[in-house]
């Protein structure tokens, strides 16, 4: 990635005054992904779905967990599952992820963080993930880096990703936060994402977007969505951070 690059995607997006970046977490800070789409497809197998195959998880992340099953129980079933059909199948699903070896952090990810917040901007969470310990494994990983107000977790969604929904909100919580010194407008934030849906819901959310190529997709899954910036690991973008950031600062 040259500055050059960097130059000209910034300038196609319009002005950015960079407050704060939006990470997803699985397939971003985590190397995580492998162990969902393991759990996904032995879920949908016990339960007698016979046409999800393990890379059709990485299509779905970032999704709600009812909205995959009801993707999956559409196409084979022709119906939507029910709620207790979803609580089944994801209590399950969840259950065979925790069975897995823990993911450990994305490399380069703690060090990224470090510059961002060094640079004084402001880190953020906005992930599809409900697990419950979710805020104490972040702060065991990545320490003083976090704060649980600038989190949005499935817990606080109704729509998820795709639906800019998750980003939009992110942003509002980042106004609250700030207690009205930011008024939460797109072009404050940064979004890194290593999913099509997740691309997806930032760009809907008029959000400048990275992503981070960390899984088997091709790199056009992720630029067809629309991300402005596509870098092949998060090393690499740990890399290039301060180079971004001069790109940003002298606009």
């Amino acid at each position: 990635m040259t500055p050059t690059q960097i130059r000209q995607a910034i300038q196609a997006y319009g002005p950015i005054q960079l407050r704060a970046v939006m990470f997803d977490m699985d397939g971003v800070l985590y190397d995580s992904m492998k162990n969902h789409a393991r759990s996904w497809h032995e879920t949908m197998l016990h339960f007698g779905f016979q046409h999800f195959p393990v890379e059709e998880a990485y299509m779905h992340e970032g999704r709600t967990g009812a909205g995959t099953i009801n993707i999956v129980s559409r196409r084979e079933r022709h119906r939507d599952a029910t709620p207790e059909e979803i609580a089944e199948i994801y209590a399950y699903k969840a259950e065979h992820f925790n069975q897995c070896p823990p993911a450990q952090p994305m490399p380069g990810a703690y060090e990224l963080l470090l510059k961002v917040k060094a640079s004084g901007i402001t880190p953020m969470i906005v992930t599809g993930s409900g697990q419950k310990t979710l805020l104490g494994r972040l702060n065991k990983h990545f320490p003083d880096i976090f704060r649980p107000e600038l989190m949005v977790t499935a817990f606080d969604v109704k729509l998820g990703k795709p639906n800019p929904e998750p980003y939009l909100m992110g942003m509002q919580k980042y106004a609250s936060y700030q207690s009205g010194q930011s008024d939460g407008s797109p072009a404050n934030f940064i979004v890194v994402e290593n999913a099509p849906l997740g691309v997806q819901a930032a760009v809907a959310a008029g959000v400048f977007t990275i992503a981070v190529n960390t899984g088997p997709l091709p790199d056009e899954a992720l630029l067809s969505q629309g991300a402005n910036l596509l870098f092949p690991s998060m090393q690499s973008l740990c890399d290039h951070w301060p180079l971004l950031l001069d790109c940003l600062n002298s606009q």
